[in-house]
Order: C-alpha cells, then sequence, then structure tokens
C-alpha cells in the first residue's frame, strides 16, 4: 500500500518545502490529545496539559476530532505563511460548504479519495458525520450539529481558539522552533536545487521516493509508503499544481499526506524522532506477530492506531462484513493489541499503542505514517 501523487510535468519550482505556523499548531494538538503516539513528548504534554485552563482545555475537547485521529485538510496550509494570523486569514476565505466538507474528515472514510457533497447541502453526507460524530460522544455531537447549523459562528469560535492556544502556549513553541523548521526547508530547498527530487525525498524522509512509470510514457510520481493507499495528480494542468512539504518538530512518528480531490497536495514530514520504550517480554512476541500475520489486520491496526473506530465504519472502510471485522478484532484482542469499550449504543476499538511501542519502533511507525 501506498500514496501515489504523480507529479508529471510538474516545473519544479512548485514543489514548495517551508514551516506553517497552524500545521505545526495541529501536529501539538494533536500530540496533546494522543500522547500515546509520541512517547518522546510525554514532559511536554504533561507540562501543558496541566497549564491549560480550564475553559481553553473544555474547548479543546469539544474541537478535538479535527486533529485527533486524522488532521483535517484545514489544518494543512498549501500556501504556507509567516504568522499563525496570516493562515487563519486563508482559513476565513474558504467558502463554507468547502470548510465543513473538509472538517469532517475522519480517518476511517472511505469517501477520502473521492469528490464528495458538503454535508451542508447534502442530506446522507450530514447523517453520516452525525452519526460518527455520535459514536464519539456527546461533545463531538454537539460540536458537529453546531457546525452544521451555524457555520459561520463556529468558525468564528474556532478561529478565536486557535488564538486562544497562541496565547497560552504555542505562541512561545513558535518562537522557539520556527528557526528550525525555517532552516530545515531551506536546506531541502537547496537540496531539490542542487540535487533534484530523487535525492530530496529520501532525505526528508525514508518513506518518500521518486518512481518514474514503467510503461514509457514519461510519467513520474512520488510514492509515500503507508498502509494506507491513495491517489492523487499534482502536474501542471490541475487546478491548483504542485506539492507543499511542511516540516514539523511535534509530528513523529507521523508523516501525513493530505490529498483529497481539488486541494492541492500536503506531505507534513517530521525533523526529529524521540525515543521510544524498551521492548516487551518475548513470550507475548510471538503470539503478536502472529495476530498481524495478516495484512487486512495489519490495515485494521493503521485505522485504530488513530482513534476508537466501530466495527460497522471498518467494515465500510475496507469493504468487508462486519463478521469478518469482528474475527479479526477479535484476534487483534486476544494478542493484547486492542482495546475495546462501549459508548451508549456503539462498541469502539482502538490500538493499544503503548503494547504496540514495544513491538518494536519500525512497527510502530509503519501503523502511524
Amino acid at each position: 500500500m501506498a500514496n501515489v501523487i504523480d507529479i508529471t510535468g510538474l516545473p519544479p519550482e512548485r514543489i514548495v518545502f517551508s514551516p506553517s505556523p497552524l500545521a505545526e499548531l495541529s501536529a501539538a494538538l494533536h500530540a496533546l490529545s494522543e500522547p500515546g503516539h509520541h512517547p518522546g513528548l510525554h514532559g511536554w504534554v504533561t507540562a501543558t496539559n496541566a497549564a491549560l485552563k480550564t475553559d481553553l482545555a473544555d474547548r479543546l475537547c469539544e474541537a478535538d476530532f479535527l486533529w485527533r485521529s486524522a488532521r483535517s485538510d484545514i489544518l494543512q496550509p498549501a500556501r504556507p505563511r509567516a504568522t499563525l494570523a496570516e493562515e487563519l486569514d486563508d482559513l476565513d476565505r474558504i467558502d463554507d460548504e468547502r470548510f465543513v466538507a473538509a472538517a469532517f474528515e475522519i480517518s476511517c472514510s472511505a469517501t477520502y479519495t473521492h469528490p464528495t457533497p458538503s454535508p451542508l447541502v447534502n442530506a446522507d453526507e450530514r447523517a453520516r458525520v452525525r452519526d460518527m460524530a455520535a459514536a464519539r460522544g456527546p461533545r463531538q455531537a454537539a460540536f458537529t450539529d453546531r457546525m452544521l447549523t451555524d457555520p459561520d459562528g463556529l468558525r468564528v469560535w474556532l478561529r478565536r481558539l486557535f488564538e486562544d492556544c497562541e496565547e497560552a502556549f504555542f505562541g512561545d513553541i513558535w518562537r522557539r522552533v520556527g528557526i528550525q523548521l525555517a532552516a530545515d526547508a531551506r536546506h531541502k530547498t537547496e537540496l531539490l536545487r542542487h540535487k533534484g527530487l530523487a535525492e530530496t525525498l529520501p532525505a526528508t524522509s525514508a518513506a518518500l521516493s521518486l518512481e518514474e512509470a514503467r510503461d514509457g510514457t514519461g510519467g513520474v510520481r512520488i510514492v509515500v509508503d503507508k498502509l494506507a493507499g491513495g491517489r492523487t495528480t499534482a502536474y501542471a494542468d490541475a487546478a491548483d499544481p504542485g506539492v507543499t512539504f511542511l516540516p514539523t518538530s511535534f509530528g513523529w512518528p507521523h508523516l501525513l499526506v493530505s490529498h483529497a480531490p481539488g486541494w492541492r497536495p500536503v506531505i507534513q514530514y517530521p525533523v526529529a524522532g524521540p525515543e521510544l520504550p524498551a521492548p516487551a517480554a518475548l513470550e507475548l512476541v510471538q503470539q503478536r506477530l502472529e495476530a498481524l500475520g495478516h495484512p487486512m489486520r495489519m490495515k485494521l491496526c493503521r485505522t485504530l492506531s488513530r482513534g476508537p473506530h466501530t466495527t460497522g465504519e471498518l467494515a465500510t472502510a475496507y469493504g468487508i462484513t462486519p463478521p469478518e471485522v469482528s474475527r479479526h478484532v477479535t484476534t487483534l484482542k486476544k494478542a493484547g493489541l486492542v482495546q475495546t469499550r462501549r459508548r451508549g449504543r456503539y462498541v469502539l476499538h482502538q490500538l493499544d499503542l503503548q503494547v504496540v511501542a514495544r513491538l518494536g519502533s519500525d512497527f510502530l511507525e509503519g501503523v502511524l505514517r
């Protein structure tokens, strides 16, 4: 499986490396909401969460589906700016239908790579996002209803939330890491100019490579080694040609690829990787590796690493029946890899990242990539 970006005919100047305050804020918010993904940031997460005022912490919980399980495209600017305020101004210019459709992206959705109508104008899509929100609790359900009934008001609310984050903790972070990220972007830009994309991609991430078409057409594509599959185009005659690379100091081990139809492809890559916990006892390893030997269970782990999902959501995402999902999940649970909890009428499954980390950093990075 891989994400593939067709760049046939794309001029080199359309490949951009640049830091983004909004993308880095979203990476920091993801770390705060999912500390199990980022064991190397444990100290920062603990200190920052403890220092948050109650009102700000509550508002972050309301909106965390924007960055917790999947990272919404609205948080990955294709044209980064120097300040968070400028990037928020760009968000304000997106029309409501496009904004709301992007806001409700969820990593388990099978429709991400296909054009779908906005839930503001399509009843089926509105019902789908409301059902997914309900499975994740009353806070997200209420937030979803507000977004659908008063998108303008909630967009103002969301901008104020990000501005309050900047005042509370992110302003200090950006002053510290922004210089490092800008230096990395300049280095990658110089490498691209002098060595070409084929050398720049693996220098950016070991999961990135450049491939030429084998059919003699002269096609060229960026390949992102991920358990998730997807295809998009960035070539010169596309609606918004180009590819944007965003460095992040908070993102490891994630390598994010935003490639929804109609959006310029964006890749957020980590510039550092903290140490992981020590592996577990050997007697547990064989059972867990055997559980992971099935390719479908590997795919399910990739989705369940992002956040809790219901059996029905997993069945829809991977085109298999709910009983098949249940059998795979049961195998993973017996190996201690998956946790299950009930929320009302919904049963949610999620990968136990602490257990996965003990299997080794290569596997953890693979499912979280």
